[in-house]
């Protein structure tokens, strides 16, 4: 049995969140997502994307990696490059569990980018989870999984999007 992903692109680029900011990342966009928050900026994502074999995705990736730990690393043993899985929302296609595990294996730092809203316990404990926290204007708070929580490990992050006052003060509770 093939194990597949509905992937809406794959490509090089520079962290632009987290506390890898500013570094080398592959993304890896996959396709779907189950909220619909006020200021999304990838609702492409949300129906755009093709089948694709797991064992590609882990090539493209490599293949992006390359010429970063050619000329900068020389070891895979190293914490960079970064691979992230980000969306819609990844863990909505549970064959992404089984590709951050490869991607792991394959020597990768490998960061997940979760709305929140789904269990993340299954998640491999060497991945990074960045989990958004909806705020109230997102219009999605009533979705958040507190349960998560506990799941979250100290090299994890939260992330909240704030756009107005209440979400401030939310947030800040």
């Amino acid at each position: 049995m093939s194990e597949t992903l509905v992937v809406n692109e794959v490509y090089l680029s520079l962290q632009g969140e987290s506390t890898f900011a500013g570094l080398p990342c592959v993304f890896v966009r996959l396709t779907a997502c189950n909220l619909r928050c006020s200021y999304c900026d990838t609702a492409y994502a949300f129906t755009e994307g093709r089948k694709r074999e797991l064992s590609e995705v882990r090539a493209e990736v490599r293949r992006l990696a390359k010429p970063y730990f050619d000329s900068k690393l020389k070891s895979q043993n190293s914490r960079l490059p970064l691979v992230e899985l980000t969306g819609g929302e990844p863990l909505l296609q549970p064959k992404a569990l089984v590709l951050m595990r490869q991607l792991c294996d394959d020597g990768f730092t490998v960061l997940v980018e979760t709305s929140g809203a789904l269990d993340i316990s299954k998640v491999d404990p060497r991945v990074r989870r960045i989990m958004d926290l909806k705020c109230p204007a997102s219009g999605e708070v009533e979705r958040n999984r507190f349960e998560n929580i506990p799941h979250l490990k100290a090299t994890d992050e939260i992330k909240f999007v704030i756009g107005t006052r209440e979400d401030y003060e939310w947030a800040r509770q």
